[in-house]
């Protein structure tokens, strides 16, 4: 027989349910609930809702997104944190609301890694840096020239304190030797409108947003950072490419439950992610978007979340980074 990606997904998913006890392979009996802390057509809630509709077909079972803002997503985590550890309350959150606010704002309401199960990292969206047509810099090497010449003097847009922008600016001040100036907007579309008025010198862009302004020649694009060129930005070099190091960062998006989870019932709906986000409809929806597939297992991704609370946190304290 053939052995096609289809057919493998299908045996790893049929193996992992033969060892998972009964009450793992009878969820969901009931309506699941996808708490998201951002407001509906934001990133975080496009990948929410998609997931929930692909699992919803699956599972036969209603799968909702409901949106709880505030705090930089916070609020929506912590209502995950207090709920019963049965499956039927997850969270689809970004790096932001869990690996970065909880370090910067003087009180949280969780531990991201005692008081949450983490399940899967869904998508990561990696960033365009975009400049005015007249900033004084083409590409990557020529921006860490320029700032390095004017300490002080470039600024970076970001939408807000601790947002992927924000902490990738101050992540390429900390390891590159850089002393660009931060100035926070109230989203990405105030920061965007700015740059391309030539008001702030330079944004991390997310792909889909930056790109229809880079091909109007609106903004010029200087690199991107993910660890390979974006299909939305083919001709965009990424800061591996340019020889500055081995930085990569991306806004990622992955799905928790609350502490205490059963290992079965985690391993099921990671199985289940794991199947339906590999469909090829699933899949061209997101990748459109301006996201890389990832749906690492359980055990990967607790640990790739206990190196980014790491890194973060020492970006957080280079920088002195606050919120309120």
């Amino acid at each position: 027989m053939k052995i096609t990606r289809r057919t493998a997904i299908g045996s790893l998913v049929a193996t992992v349910a033969g060892t998972v006890p009964a009450f793992a392979q009878a969820f969901p009996n009931k309506p699941v609930k996808i708490v998201v802390g951002f407001a509906a057509g934001g990133g975080t809630d496009f990948v929410a809702r998609i997931l929930a509709d692909a699992l919803k077909e699956r599972w036969g079972q209603s799968v909702m997104v409901e949106s709880r803002t505030g705090a930089s997503g916070m609020l929506a985590a912590e209502q995950v944190v207090r709920s019963a550890p049965d499956g039927y309350t997850l969270l689809v959150s970004p790096q932001t609301s869990i690996a970065v606010a909880p370090q910067i704002f003087a009180k949280s309401p969780y531990d991201p890694l005692k008081d949450l199960t983490p399940i899967t990292i869904l998508t990561a969206t990696p960033m365009l840096l975009v400049a005015h047509p007249s900033f004084p810099a083409s590409t990557f090497a020529e921006f860490l020239a320029y700032v390095r010449a004017n300490p002080g003097k470039v600024t970076f847009a970001s939408g807000g304190i601790g947002s992927s922008p924000h902490m990738t600016s101050e992540l390429l001040n900390m390891q590159l030797g850089l002393k660009a100036v931060h100035v926070p907007y109230r989203g990405e579309q105030p920061a965007l409108a700015d740059v391309m008025g030539n008001q702030v010198g330079v944004l991390f862009a997310n792909i889909p947003s930056g790109m229809p302004y880079v091909q109007a020649g609106k903004l010029k694009a200087l690199v991107t950072t993910g660890q390979t060129r974006s299909p939305l930005a083919p001709d965009v070099p990424t800061i591996v490419e340019s020889g500055a190091g081995d930085i990569v960062t991306a806004t990622w998006n992955g799905l928790y439950g609350p502490a205490g989870m059963a290992p079965e019932l985690v391993q099921k709906i990671y199985a289940d992610v794991k199947e339906v986000l590999g469909q090829g409809a699933v899949r061209e929806r997101l990748i459109a978007s301006g996201s890389d597939m990832v749906v690492n297992t359980p055990p990967q991704f607790q640990e790739y979340l206990k190196a980014e609370v790491t890194r973060w946190g020492k970006v957080i304290k280079a920088a002195d980074i606050r919120a309120e």
